[in-house]
């Protein structure tokens, strides 16, 4: 097993960083949290002049081929940046969807979404917040009239199409629908974290058989494998963000003096900002070993997956629970960058599904449910 980088994943990463750095520094992550909209145009423009959004999609399509360690490399600077962006909706999750469910309609989408030129969200949850088939209840048909609602919908306002599961009489069923289409309307969510969540209603919404992905009953099968990126791609956003998170702890204990020497010489801090790294490393080499997994077809990958992603999950929180107590009074103040990853963090890990999701599916795996 090698879970080193490969030269074109090593510029890659070398790159976003060198972009992040330059293009969305954290006092513009600040302001882009703060405005409204929460998104900066320019910078989605910028990165699909670099090809990010097309990774995932097939050459013959317009996009580059790539790998899912393609981007785990991306996201995780994406992550160490606090980059805000559709990305991973669209560009991972929507992209994997599309692709695999195949169809006149995804295939005609993915060139644009390669290009940055559309974005795709995704309407799946409902009221329980729970991402498994039951909790599916949305009925639709095709053709036929879709009316209801969707909760924690995210970037819907600047998304050009979406997709929707619902339930039909075969069972959960998927359906991609421009945005624009009579009916649908977005309404904003509060949000802890400012991320732009909002309710999707559906008022009488007409559907055609060509808005199916995949067959009628079928949509599960259709979104699983893309949910499972999404965790891989979520659970890599944490590790950057944490990893971002034990830089600033160890510039802090490095300058702060109390009692007439840095903090850092102290050994309580000492130990708390190895238990970061602790946390850090040992949710990387998690998250890339399930990664491998994946790609290589492993009969444990799923497994892989739910575990990194609830240990992603958890030990981002710690990091960043420590990193506020290594910090002290400044790292609670707005000023200070960490709430930002704090919250980025927090976000990330339930998205995909939660911990105690994940959790679960690990238990069935090894045979306890």
């Amino acid at each position: 097993m090698d879970l080193s980088f490969s030269p074109s994943q090593q510029l890659l990463q070398q790159s976003a960083r060198a972009l992040l750095q330059q293009r969305c520094p954290i006092e513009r992550v600040q302001a882009i949290a703060l405005d409204p909209r929460g998104f900066a145009a320019d910078l989605w423009k910028e990165i699909a002049t670099l090809g990010w959004p097309g990774l995932l999609v097939p050459t013959d399509l317009g996009g580059s081929g790539g790998s899912i360690g393609d981007v785990l490399a991306l996201v995780e600077e994406m992550g160490r940046a606090c980059f805000p962006s559709p990305f991973i909706a669209s560009a991972v999750v929507a992209t994997t969807t599309l692709t695999a469910a195949g169809g006149r309609r995804a295939r005609a989408l993915l060139p644009a979404l390669a290009l940055g030129e559309r974005i795709c969200a995704l309407a799946v949850l409902e009221e329980s917040g729970r991402l498994d088939p039951e909790a599916v209840t949305l009925p639709v048909a095709a053709p036929g009239r879709l009316t209801g609602r969707k909760l924690f919908v995210a970037d819907a306002h600047v998304a050009t199409d979406v997709i929707v599961l619902g339930r039909a009489a075969a069972g959960p069923t998927a359906l991609l629908l421009p945005m624009d289409r009579a009916g649908i309307t977005a309404r904003p969510l509060d949000s802890m974290t400012g991320d732009k969540l909002f309710e999707l209603e559906f008022a009488g919404v007409e559907t055609t058989p060509d808005d199916l992905l995949g067959a009628s009953g079928g949509g599960w099968e259709v979104l699983a494998p893309a949910f499972r990126v999404g965790a891989l791609a979520r659970s890599a956003e944490i590790v950057g963000a944490a990893q971002r998170v034990l830089e600033l702890c160890v510039e802090h204990a490095r300058v702060r003096v109390q009692g007439g020497r840095p903090i850092g010489a102290y050994q309580a801090i000492q130990h708390a900002c190895a238990d970061l790294y602790r946390d850090v490393e040992s949710a990387r080499w998690l998250m890339w070993e399930a990664a491998w997994k994946l790609e290589s077809g492993r009969p444990d990958a799923d497994a892989a997956v739910a575990a990194a992603k609830a240990y992603c999950a958890e030990a981002g929180l710690r990091v960043a629970r420590r990193g506020h107590q290594i910090m002290g009074a400044i790292g609670y103040s707005e000023e200070h960058p960490l709430h930002l990853f704090h919250k980025r963090i927090l976000a990330a890990g339930l998205d995909a599904g939660d911990a105690t999701l994940q959790l679960e599916a690990v238990a069935r795996s090894i045979g306890l449910a």
